[in-house]
Formats: structure tokens, sequence, C-alpha cells
């Protein structure tokens, strides 16, 4: 039987998505063994992002401010508001170089199964952030599984019935692929979807 210390540190690292047991006994023992100045500065880190970094009061994404860097740009085009579901999401757009307006970050999707509902993902934060008088359009980036579909379906209507124009991403056949390796419901998304 592990000492205590050493299994708070495994079910500790067991909570990281993705990490079972023995994953999160081979990094215990990784940071013990190779790396206890590593294991310092993750313990340093975050306890500090624990205590320090909250969400932003305008788009929900994470800020040690009371509102993000983004928000407060003024060279963002503040006519558009970009709906994603997760902060990593945002920085992969951002990445991007091709979007310049705002976001708005749900942290999360729906998922009835789960018990997660429009609720526990900021919808209604969204609809009064959207309705502020300055937004002209609203793009809905959520992913294309099925919860982000169900998401985006119900935060479209409740969008439109506030008469604001809302568009969705995009989706279709990857730059760079061939046909006869893309899967058949991209293929018939981009048909639907072509320009």
């Amino acid at each position: 039987m592990p000492e205590p210390s050493l299994e708070a540190l495994i079910e500790a690292l067991r909570r990281l998505p993705g990490v079972g047991r023995k994953s999160a006994q081979r990094m215990a023992f990784h940071l013990l063994q190779h790396d206890r100045e590593g294991a310092r500065r993750m313990a340093y880190a975050l306890q500090s992002a624990a205590d320090h970094v909250h969400h932003c009061e305008r788009c929900h994404t994470f800020t040690e401010a009371t509102v993000c860097a983004l928000c407060l740009d003024p060279a963002r085009d503040a006519h558009q508001l970009c709906v994603v579901e997760t902060p990593a999401d945002q920085a992969a757009l951002e990445r991007s170089g091709s979007y310049c307006g705002l976001y708005f970050v749900l942290m999360g999707r729906l998922s009835p199964l789960d018990g997660i509902g429009s609720n526990d993902i900021g919808a209604q934060e969204l609809l009064d952030r959207a309705s502020d008088g300055s937004i002209s359009e609203v793009i809905i980036a959520t992913n294309f599984t099925a919860e982000g579909e169900a998401t985006a379906h119900v935060l479209a209507e409740a969008l439109k019935a506030r008469g604001l124009r809302v568009t969705r991403l995009a989706r279709g056949v990857p730059i760079g692929s061939e046909l006869e390796y893309v899967d058949l419901g991209t293929i018939a998304h981009a048909l639907v979807d072509r320009r």
C-alpha cells in the first residue's frame, strides 16, 4: 500500500481527463524520482492558478483580471461574437488568425444524459451579452459532435428569437485531403453547405 502522501498525489493526478490509476501512478513516480523541482513548480503553478484565475465578466474565458485582454482590445470587432465551448476552442480560433471579433466561452455543451442543461453552460449570460445592442452577428462555433450540434441548435433558436443574426461555423472537406479518404458524413455536409 502506498504511503498516504503518495496515494493523495496519485488520486489528485487521476482527476485529470483521460488519466487512470496506472498513468497517475507513473506520473507520480516520475515526478518524485526524476523531477522533484518540476513537482514543486507544478504544485505552485496549480495553487497560484486556483487562487487567481477566474472567469472574465464579459466572455467567461479564464483570466486573472475582471475582464480579459481580448474583451478590452479596441482593435477587436465589437459587432461579432463567436460562441465556443471551451477556452481551448477559443485558443484554436485565435491561432488561426482569421477571426478578429469577440468571444463567449460556454465552458461546456448541453448534455442532458449527463445532467448538463442550458443554465450550466451560461446560456442566459450569452443571451444577455449578445443582446446588449453592440452585436450584429453571433457565430456559433461549437464542436460538430451530437452535443455540440444540439447546443448550437438551442442557442441559435434563442438568439434568433431575439432578432439577432446567427451563423454557424462551416464544415466540410479538410484542406489537402482526398475525397476517397474523407468520411461520408463530412462529404454529405460539404455538398449541402457548398458555396
